[in-house]
């Protein structure tokens, strides 16, 4: 379970996402126990009618998560700061994809409040490397100097866990719906599996071609663009958020 006393744990959570609440400024108490000043009518016809702004200059994360959006009844426009011409790059200096999600979430609502902001943080942890690369898997193996491509990082993860029996990985992903800096919503979800011997796959991007899906027989790169929007960690995040909001 993901609570305000365990957030660095990306495995710490039940089976059903589970939704915390808080404030950037002071930590809050659990979702249950918050005041709830929307209605589920008026809130929901509200947020069709606003952009909800995505903190990511990662195109990829952007189309996966506008279709799950509007798979989930989401009418809203979804926009990220490239598309205004906005310079965006936080130093994610968190030690928790969730911190991390909370940083970038700050960082944008503060060129674009009112508006509320959507954001994530996602990675691949491998059980062998004790979690890694977690949240430096977007900048895996780069020691400071220019980023890896995607490719050279996956040859170099596939080279640190070699042999080993035990392949079982997982990407996280920690998202983050902002409407302030005092009241925010997360959820953190999982998609499990385990770490080939060779890339496969041409879909996808990142660590996609390395994570092999037992229940599926295939690579997440292998998987077509509406199989991994069933299945994916950003997805189901994506989802709970959507249902949580409509449930508002």
């Amino acid at each position: 379970m993901i609570t305000h006393d365990n957030p660095r744990n990306p495995r710490a959570m039940l089976n059903k996402p589970d939704l915390i609440s808080g404030s950037l400024r002071h930590p809050g108490p659990r979702l249950g126990a918050l005041a709830r000043p929307w209605r589920s009518g008026f809130f929901w016809g509200m947020m069709a009618a606003m952009t909800l702004w995505f903190a990511t200059g990662n195109i990829h994360k952007k189309l996966e998560l506008e279709a799950v959006l509007a798979g989930a009844g989401a009418a809203f426009r979804l926009s990220v700061p490239a598309e205004a011409g906005m310079p965006f790059d936080p130093l994610e200096t968190g030690k928790s994809f969730l911190e991390n999600a909370l940083i970038k979430a700050g960082e944008l609502y503060r060129l674009v409040a009112p508006d509320p902001v959507i954001a994530d943080d996602s990675g691949l942890c491998v059980d062998v490397l004790d979690g890694r690369p977690g949240v430096y898997s977007a900048r895996y193996g780069a020691g400071g100097h220019e980023k890896l491509d995607p490719a050279e990082r996956n040859a170099l993860l596939l080279r640190e866990v070699g042999d080993a029996e035990n392949r079982k990985a997982r990407f996280v992903c920690a998202m983050v719906l902002l409407f302030s800096p005092d009241r925010f919503y997360a959820v953190q979800e999982t998609l499990e599996g385990e770490v080939l011997g060779e890339a496969r796959g041409a879909g996808g991007f990142g660590y996609d071609p390395i994570l092999y899906l037992p229940g599926l027989g295939r690579a997440a790169a292998e998987l077509s663009v509406q199989e991994k929007n069933r299945i994916s960690h950003r997805a189901k995040a994506g989802r709970a958020l959507a249902r949580f909001l409509q449930g508002l």
